[in-house]
């Protein structure tokens, strides 16, 4: 039967169907925790960000709280992935820079880099591709990859790993730190 024959209605519950099959189901008190944890971490980083002259908060860091708050258990969320990942992104970011300025070529090769290095080095972590993106558009340089990359990757590691570790937790964070 064509599908333009099939009731939308039918498509659509169709659709939602499998939608509900592999999305994960979270409870209420893991979506509060999750709002909580990232919270403090975002809080905390643009804080410390006023507070020390240094830029520490930069927008790849929202996606990769979301990981790290939202989906601990996920492989991407890991120590190795967030760390390598984000810190791979920047060395990227700033190798393009350095050979084809800011260019669309740029921001392509040096998300493209990232997202090869992190499945070959097993470091995939998805803000890491916003990060690359960021460093090539704001024109990075050798320091992006220390300060914000590698010192807010690692803040936001630690806040992750306290806030895991008091709040009550069926599982612990992180699975595995390499």
């Amino acid at each position: 039967m064509p599908l333009s024959n099939v009731p939308l209605s039918k498509v659509i519950r169709h659709e939602r169907n499998k939608g509900r099959s592999v999305q994960p189901v979270f409870q209420k008190w893991q979506s509060f925790k999750a709002f909580i944890g990232g919270a403090i971490a975002i809080i905390f980083l643009g804080i410390l960000s006023n507070w020390s002259g240094y830029e520490l908060l930069i927008a790849p860091f929202g996606a990769s709280t979301v990981l790290l708050f939202g989906a601990p258990k996920s492989p991407l969320a890991q120590p190795k992935n967030l760390i390598f990942g984000n810190l791979l992104g920047a060395v990227s970011a700033v190798t393009f820079v350095a050979f084809l300025g800011t260019s669309p070529l740029a921001c392509g090769f040096a998300v493209a880099k990232t997202i090869a290095l992190g499945q070959v080095f097993r470091c995939l972590h998805p803000p890491a591709g916003a990060v690359a993106l960021l460093g090539v558009l704001s024109n990075a340089h050798s320091h992006f990859i220390l300060i914000p990359v590698l010192s807010g990757s690692l803040l936001l590691l630690c806040i992750g790993v306290v806030y895991h570790r008091i709040s009550i937790n069926e599982y612990d964070y992180p699975l595995h730190w390499l």
